[in-house]
């Protein structure tokens, strides 16, 4: 009675573990994204298991069915069609209701994109925050920027190829030249991570990019000594957009008591502007 989350390659099948293999060779079922390129994977390795399909849109209706097998004493491996299930993919729901059901969830660790490009990026890598994809428009895609730009950790981003520029574009605006790395195809033929600023790699893939992307981006600045004993930089926006300030002016002086980049402090402004009058 044990569901076991099994990491799977993200490109290259070298990276499949040996104890990986195993699990996936003995379990009584295996739980899978996309059953066709899972099984693609298990023919490789001529291993021959049951199969059954848990793609995203579906996962709510089809967990309990997975939780009684469960407690009538089989073993689960639940699989993404590359990486680690459940980040940014597949497999949350039922790892929390197999928990609830007291279940052992058992981690057979291995490939991960983030973890990978963060790696090869040449960023600090002490650190980081993990955003998987970004909300593709409106209000929740501001305020995921602005919480990159207020971040003064590296930040981690997943992204399709034909959004690839769009985002950096976005990125760039919003936090100016910071230091990035674009790392697409991660463990493939065609493998690259390119490293810039931002305004640079977001000209150089205004027109998207080829595959899965994985776009790391340096933190911000630590606020000064004297920044700490300021208020909070949301409430010091809200009394100046409050008194009717303008956005740049309210930029500009935060920033320079802040001591934060101009572009960070802008776009955390004119998400909580836009916050305080939604449409």
């Amino acid at each position: 009675m044990t569901l076991f989350v099994v990491a799977t390659p993200i490109g290259n099948l070298e990276d499949l573990s040996p104890r990986a293999r195993r699990v996936l060779g003995e379990v009584d079922l295996v739980v899978a994204e996309d059953t066709r390129r899972t099984r693609e994977l298990l023919t490789h390795f001529s291993l021959s298991r049951p199969l059954f399909s848990l793609p995203a849109f579906a996962e709510r209706d089809r967990v309990s069915p997975l939780v009684e097998r469960l407690r009538s004493g089989q073993s689960l491996a639940l699989v993404t069609d590359a990486g680690t299930p459940a980040v940014s993919d597949p497999g949350a729901k039922l790892v929390d209701a197999a928990l609830d059901a007291g279940v052992a969830v058992v981690p057979i660790p291995g490939p991960s994109a983030a973890v990978a490009a963060l790696s090869a990026s040449g960023l600090d890598s002490s650190r980081f925050l993990f955003l998987g994809f970004l909300p593709r428009k409106g209000d929740a895609r501001r305020a995921a920027l602005g919480e990159v730009a207020r971040s003064g950790v590296t930040a981690i981003l997943y992204e399709a190829g034909n959004r690839t520029g769009e985002t950096l574009a976005d990125l760039s605006r919003a936090l100016g030249p910071r230091r990035a790395a674009v790392a697409r195809e991660l463990t493939k033929v065609h493998e690259e991570v390119v490293r810039g600023p931002l305004p640079e790699l977001a000209e150089r893939f205004a027109a998207g990019a080829r595959g899965e992307v994985v776009i790391v981006v340096e933190g911000g600045r630590e606020p000064s000594p004297e920044a700490e004993a300021l208020p909070p930089l949301d409430e010091a926006i809200r009394e100046r957009l409050a008194a009717g300030e303008h956005v740049g002016d309210i930029a500009k002086a935060l920033a320079r008591d802040y001591r934060l980049p101009r572009q960070e402090v802008y776009a955390r402004v004119l998400a909580l502007k836009d916050a305080s009058h939604p449409p």
